[in-house]
C-alpha cells in the first residue's frame, strides 16, 4: 500500500494536461465536456450568435457530436434569443445524420413545442413525416438507443399521430394520415385500418386524389377481410357498400373497373353462401326456407355460375309446392 501510494504521488506532481469534463460558467451551472469529442473550452462563446457559429460550423465539417453539444448549450444558456431555435433544430438534425432517427424526431417535436413560429416549421414536419415512413419500411427502433432490435407498428403510428397534430393541415399530413392505414395493416388491426383510410377520405376530402386513394384501401382492406377463409358476409356487405361509394364519386378513376371486378367476385362468393343455405334447407325437407335462399342467388348475383342452378332448384320447388296444393 504504501508503495502504491508513493507511485500514485509521484504521478500527481508530474506535469500532465488534464481535461477538465465538468466545468463552471456563470449563469450556466456545470457544464459536461466531452474532451476531444464534443469541444472544449475554445468552443464555449460569450454571445448566442457566436455559439451558433461554432455549431453550424461543426455541422458542416461533420463534426456532430460537438455541434449538439453547442447547440444544447445555446438552448440550455439563451433559451429566449433569436438563435435558439435555430440551435434545437441543430441537435434534432445532428441526431438525424447520426441515424439516431428516434432521438431526431423526438428532438424536433421540442422544437416544434417551443418554438412553434419558426420559418422553417414545413420543413420541420417533413423531416418527422420521413423519419416515421423509415420506420414503415422497416427500420427497427433501438434499445437503450444503441442496438437496433425490433420494429414497433404503434410507436410508428404514435410519430404519425404527432406529425397530423403538429399540423392537420400541412402538405404531410393527408399522407401521414394514410400510412397510418398501412401501419394498421401491417399489424394486422384492419378495423383501426378502415378508420385511418375512411378519416382521410372524410378530412381531406378536397383532395380528390388522395381522398380517392383513402377510399379505395378501406374498400381494399374490407375485401382482404372478406376473401378471408372464414368467408365474413357482413364484411363482404360492407366491402361492396365502399367500393359503390368509391365508383359514384370518383367515376373516372383508374380503379373503378377494378372495383367493379371485385364487387362481383364478393356478389359471386354471397350468393355461394347463399346457395349453401338453401341446399341445407332442401336437404332436410324444409322448401319454404330453401326456395327463399335460391331466390337470394339470383336477387345477390344473376350472372354468377350459381344462377342457373338456382333457376333450376326454383322452378322444381314452385312445381312441388303447387302439386302439394
Amino acid at each position: 500500500m504504501l508503495r502504491i501510494a508513493l507511485v500514485l504521488g509521484a504521478l500527481t506532481m508530474l506535469p500532465n494536461n488534464s481535461p477538465a469534463p465538468l466545468i463552471y460558467r456563470p449563469g450556466e451551472g456545470w457544464i459536461y465536456v466531452r474532451a476531444g469529442k464534443e469541444g472544449s473550452l475554445d468552443d464555449l462563446a460569450t454571445r448566442a450568435k457566436d455559439q451558433l457559429d461554432i455549431v453550424q460550423t461543426a455541422f458542416k465539417e461533420g463534426k456532430y457530436d460537438k455541434a449538439r453539444a453547442g447547440a444544447r448549450r445555446l438552448v440550455k444558456r439563451w433559451p429566449l434569443s433569436d438563435f435558439a431555435p435555430a440551435a434545437q433544430y441543430y441537435v434534432a438534425r445532428c441526431y438525424e445524420e447520426d441515424e439516431k432517427l428516434e432521438k431526431a424526431f423526438k428532438e424536433y417535436q421540442k422544437l416544434l413545442e417551443k418554438y412553434p413560429k419558426i420559418d422553417n416549421y414545413q420543413e420541420v414536419l417533413k423531416r418527422q413525416y420521413d423519419i416515421a415512413t423509415k420506420y414503415l419500411e422497416g427500420k427497427k427502433f433501438k434499445i437503450f438507443g444503441l442496438f437496433p432490435i425490433y420494429r414497433s407498428m404503434e410507436k410508428t403510428v404514435a410519430m404519425y399521430e404527432k406529425v397530423i397534430n403538429n399540423g392537420p393541415y400541412s402538405e404531410v399530413a393527408p399522407q401521414a394520415q394514410l400510412k397510418i392505414g398501412q401501419a394498421n395493416e401491417k399489424k394486422k388491426d384492419y378495423q383501426d385500418a378502415i378508420r385511418a383510410y375512411e378519416k382521410a377520405a372524410d378530412r381531406y376530402h378536397d383532395r380528390k386524389d388522395l381522398a380517392a386513394d383513402a377510399l379505395y384501401k378501406a374498400a381494399e382492406t374490407y375485401y382482404s377481410q372478406a376473401r378471408q377463409a372464414e368467408y365474413d358476409q357482413g364484411v363482404a356487405k360492407r366491402a361492396l357498400e365502399t367500393y359503390h361509394d368509391f365508383i359514384s364519386l370518383y367515376p373516372e378513376d383508374e380503379r373503378v373497373d377494378d372495383a367493379r371486378k371485385k364487387m362481383e367476385n364478393l356478389r359471386s362468393e354471397q350468393a355461394r353462401g347463399a346457395m349453401t343455405v338453401a341446399k341445407y334447407y332442401e336437404k332436410r325437407k324444409q322448401w319454404s326456407g330453401a326456395l327463399i335462399y335460391y331466390n337470394e342467388v339470383l336477387a345477390k348475383a344473376p350472372n354468377s355460375v350459381y344462377a342457373e342452378e338456382a333457376r333450376t332448384k326454383i322452378t322444381a320447388l314452385k312445381e312441388r309446392q303447387g302439386a302439394k296444393q
